[in-house]
């Protein structure tokens, strides 16, 4: 039988060869990565959790993201998504994790941070920390699912294989 070729299989196939484990932090995604990783038959051995951290409480209370941060840049930002994706490794103690913040639409963009914008970010060992801005075209839905294939993607780019 051929090799699952799915992203979230590829990432879990990089968590059981290294003996890793991996969560998500999330908030313009709702829990898309998470339920995407945990589409995998055997996942739970690797898969330890994830915060669906869509408000800024959230964020500061269980990511440990400043409010100086959320303050400077907002919500939607490079070290807003490093803050969830650090906060998240040292809550769950997870060797991987991954963030994302972002304006899925179809309101509340602005000239400067516009509907569709998002930052993913990828957290590991070592003190890996690499955070990626995209702007996607598309609906609240579309967006949603760009940014969880980018946030899969970037795993694998992240700690060494190719997609």
């Amino acid at each position: 039988m051929a090799a699952d070729s799915r992203l979230e299989a590829q990432v879990g196939e990089l968590m059981t060869r290294k003996g890793w484990t991996i969560g998500a932090a999330e908030s313009c995604t709702g829990g898309l990565i998470m339920h995407r990783l945990t589409n995998i038959a055997g996942s739970s051995a690797y898969v330890l959790g994830g915060i669906v951290a869509y408000s800024n409480q959230v964020k500061q209370s269980q990511l440990q993201v400043r409010q100086g941060t959320l303050m400077a840049y907002g919500a939607v930002s490079e070290q807003v998504a490093g803050e969830m994706a650090s906060g998240l490794c040292t809550l769950l103690h997870v060797d991987v994790a991954i963030s994302v913040t972002g304006i899925a639409g179809p309101g509340g963009g602005t000239a400067e941070k516009p509907v569709g914008l998002t930052y993913i970010g990828a957290a590991g060992p070592n003190d890996v920390l690499v955070v990626r801005r995209h702007v996607w075209n598309g609906d609240r839905e579309a967006i949603k699912a760009a940014s969880a294939e980018a946030a899969l993607k970037l795993v694998l780019e992240v700690f060494g294989e190719k997609t």
